[in-house]
């Protein structure tokens, strides 16, 4: 069984950062690529950032510069740095990984239970 506990969210003042972190606990055989999405009420749930098993990373165009995703293989940990907070970012974050759960299955998708982070004054 595997599982992604997310931490690190919170309320924030516009201009102020967090630190998120999701680690991958349970057993399985490789974690590929990681990254983070986030979903406003009433809105879809969209790509914050994500990042290969190679180091290769993607941002969503409105977080270019402000946030920086990073793993740690070591502990099977994504992170996400988020600086200069807008009320905009306001959102549930949810962590996202794929991963092979033996050597003989195939990749799925997988998905924490969300943090909130709130930006507001």
């Amino acid at each position: 069984q595997v599982h992604l506990v997310e931490s690190g969210g919170g309320l924030v003042q516009p201009g102020g950062s967090l630190r998120l972190s999701c680690a991958a606990s349970g057993s399985f055989f490789r974690i590929y690529a990681m990254g983070w999405y986030r979903q406003a009420p009433g809105k879809q749930r969209d790509l914050v950032a994500a990042i290969t098993s190679g180091g290769s990373t993607n941002y969503a165009d409105s977080m270019k510069g402000r946030f920086t995703i990073d793993r740690d293989d070591a502990e099977n940990t994504v992170y996400l740095q988020m600086n200069s907070l807008k009320p905009e970012d306001t959102a549930v974050y949810y962590c996202h990984a794929i991963i092979r759960p033996t050597a003989w299955s195939t990749r799925d998708d997988y998905w924490g239970q969300g943090t909130q982070v709130t930006v507001s004054s």
